[in-house]
Formats: structure tokens, C-alpha cells, sequence
């Protein structure tokens, strides 16, 4: 397993402020490796759920101690009907039956955000082996945006060469609005200045300052004027810079953006990425994941009223570690 700096430094800081994690994913032997790892950083308390004979014996054959670590089985909780009742009072005036609730309460994931939303866990991890709808629907239903007016998005932290830098939307928003785009480059913001950037944030396009023409160019240009508008509202004022559209050369390359983008605070020094739509982000941080090597911590949810992560079902044990730490620092208020 590989630690780098900036993984190191995620540990360290979630360690001075502990927080309980859920992962409802104990199947998985990256689930527990990671565990491990961050348990013996006392990085996070870790709740797992699973077979608790097959999980303790993967730890006793490793002769790993299960210090920070417990081992719930849902269908048996004894809280499991307090959580049926819980979603049933959230979810009625939806048309939910009991019935159903106490179904959805022992699913895994459902069971996981609901610990959340009655206060015994702050934060979950989920998706090596569910898909990003399975992990973000309870999320939506049960914890609920923390804004009425802002869409719900994601972001990934990606590590070059130790700086980080954030990439969003990867895994959310299929083909975001104006509107959207707008709310994404607050949130990514955000997310930067939780992680110690000063959010320099790039509305990505295959323009720069009206060097090409098209649809896409236009929603970008106009999603960077809404952001930019937003951000003078908000208050991030004076925290963050926006600036768009941006093709990536002129984003992070200062030669290159004083040709294209001169006078911009933002151009050549991009650190947040906001991708037209969800396949580019994708597709831009997986590539460079696999071939160059870089660190990819995500899909991190933003916007949300406490945090719930999503893991790509191809993640390494480092990545799921790294997510694990972001989650619980997130979790602080």
C-alpha cells in the first residue's frame, strides 16, 4: 500500500477530530484493508457492516487487532425499528408505506444513512461494489441537500506531483445546466478551501474568451457570469476567484494564459475544474489516474446536509483510505 504525503496529511488531520464512519460494504477485502489502516491511524472510529465470523478472521489471519472497528449486521441492529420509523416519518408524505420503510431499512445503504441521520455515525463511505445511484439516492432522501437553491454535486481531489486540485462534475450531474455549472463552481469552492486550497476555479471549455464557438460555449460563458454573479452574493466573497470560459492549457499554464486569458486572476493558476459535462470530468480524472499516475480521491458529494462519498467500484486501497479521512473531516463542524 502506498502512502504519500497527501494522504498522510488527510490521516493526520482527521485524527484531531475523530469521527465514526460508516462502511456498509464488508464483503470487500479493500473495505477492510483500508479500515485497518485508518484504524491504526485512529484516524476514524469505523462501523462495517457484514458477516462479523468472516470479517474477524480476515483480521486475526493478518494478526490485526480490530481496535476502532465494529462489525454490525443490519437485519440484526436493535435499533432497526427506530430506523423504519425514522424514514417512514421522512419519506410519507412521498407516499412511503411502513412497509416498505422497514424493507429499505435493513438495505445496507439506506441502514448506513439513516445511523447518520439519527446520530449514531457521521459519515459513510460507500460504492466499491454498488453503483453511484445506489449510494446517493438514500442520500438524497434521507439527508437531504443543505441547500434548497443549489444543486447537489460532486468532485474528485486529484494529487499531481503533491498539489492537490479539484475536478468536478464527475459523477452526478450528467449534462449540468447553466444553472447547475454555476452551483457546482461554488460548491467545488467550498470543497477547496475545507481541504486548504485558495479555490482559483476554472469553467472549463474548448474556448477560451470567445476562441470558439458552439452551444457548449455558450452554456460555459454564461454559467461562469451566474457564478460569478452567485459569488458576489455569497459568502465566499473575496475568498475565491471564477473565471471562464477557459480552455485547460490557458487554466493551468501561465506562458499559455497570458496569450489567451491575459489579466485573468485565474488562468495559469487553476486549482478547481469545472467540466462542461459529467463525461469529460469523468473521463479526465480516471485518465489521468491510470496513466500518470495521479492521486484520485472521490466522487466526493457536495452539497449535502452531512457527508456521504461514493468510492469508483475500481478503487485502490490507498484511494479508499484517502476517502475515509476526507469523509471524516468533512464531518467536522
Amino acid at each position: 500500500m502506498k502512502m504519500t504525503k497527501y494522504l498522510d496529511s488527510l490521516l493526520t488531520r482527521a485524527a484531531q477530530n475523530v469521527k465514526t464512519i460508516v462502511l456498509p460494504e464488508g464483503e470487500d477485502e479493500r473495505i477492510l484493508e483500508a479500515a485497518h489502516y485508518v484504524a491504526e491511524r485512529k484516524a476514524a472510529k469505523l462501523i462495517i457492516f457484514g458477516k462479523p465470523e468472516e470479517i474477524k478472521k480476515f483480521y486475526t489471519d493478518r494478526n490485526w487487532n480490530m481496535e476502532g472497528i465494529e462489525v454490525l449486521v443490519p437485519e440484526k441492529s436493535p435499533k432497526i425499528n427506530q430506523y423504519a420509523s425514522l424514514l417512514y416519518e421522512l419519506r410519507k408524505a412521498k407516499g412511503m408505506t411502513l412497509e416498505e420503510a422497514e424493507k429499505l431499512a435493513v438495505n445496507y445503504t439506506f441502514h448506513g444513512t439513516l445511523m447518520m441521520k439519527a446520530g449514531d455515525a457521521d459519515g459513510m463511505v460507500s460504492g466499491a461494489n454498488h453503483s453511484t445511484a445506489d449510494t446517493v439516492r438514500p442520500a438524497l432522501q434521507i439527508i437531504k441537500s443543505a441547500h434548497k437553491d443549489r444543486s447537489v454535486s460532486s468532485a474528485a481531489i486529484m494529487v499531481i506531483n503533491d498539489k492537490p486540485y479539484i475536478f468536478s462534475d464527475p459523477a452526478i450531474i450528467i449534462n449540468p445546466t447553466e444553472q447547475e455549472m454555476a452551483d457546482m463552481a461554488l460548491a467545488s469552492a467550498e470543497t477547496a478551501i475545507q481541504f486548504g486550497l485558495n479555490p482559483k476555479v476554472a469553467m472549463l471549455s474548448y474556448s477560451t474568451y470567445g476562441s470558439g464557438a458552439g452551444g457548449m460555449v455558450d452554456k460555459v460563458r454564461n454559467a461562469t457570469k451566474l457564478a460569478q454573479e452567485l459569488l458576489e452574493k455569497s459568502p465566499l466573497k473575496g475568498k475565491a476567484e471564477i473565471d471562464g470560459e477557459l480552455q485547460a492549457d490557458a487554466a493551468l499554464d501561465e506562458v499559455v494564459a497570458k496569450k489567451k486569458a491575459p489579466g485573468s486572476k485565474v488562468a495559469g493558476h487553476a486549482n478547481v475544474m469545472i467540466f462542461p459535462c459529467l463525461e469529460v470530468g469523468n473521463i479526465s480524472y480516471k485518465l489521468l489516474q491510470r496513466f500518470y499516475g495521479a492521486e484520485a480521491y472521490g466522487p466526493i458529494m457536495q452539497g449535502l446536509n452531512a457527508p456521504i462519498n461514493d468510492l469508483s467500484r475500481g478503487a485502490l486501497v490507498e484511494d479508499i483510505i484517502g476517502m475515509i479521512a476526507i469523509t471524516a473531516i468533512q464531518a467536522v463542524k
